[in-house]
């Protein structure tokens, strides 16, 4: 008797699933209906979708704006490099 795990198939993940095929079937058949029974609502709000977009694009493509390390800005004390000593070759 051999306890060989290979030779054993493995059960279909949850994509391969009956149950996935059916979920998917039906949340295309509710998209569908939602969209059709909704269409002008959605329609009537792109304008304002779209201004709303400006700054959520503004906030989340600008993050951290301002705040560069190792920029061109001033710099403080301890940023500072230390000057060349006199006699020390570089």
């Amino acid at each position: 008797m051999s306890n060989n795990h290979e030779e054993h198939e493995r059960p279909p993940g949850f994509w391969g699933s009956r149950f996935s095929i059916g979920f998917m079937f039906i949340g295309a058949v509710a998209g569908y209906l939602l969209l059709t029974e909704h269409l002008a609502h959605v329609v009537g709000a792109l304008p304002f979708l779209l201004l709303l977009a400006c700054p959520l694009m503004h906030v989340f493509m600008h993050h951290g704006h301002g705040h560069h390390q190792g920029g061109n800005g001033p710099q403080t004390g301890a940023d500072k490099p230390e000057p060349p000593k006199p006699g020390a070759s570089s």
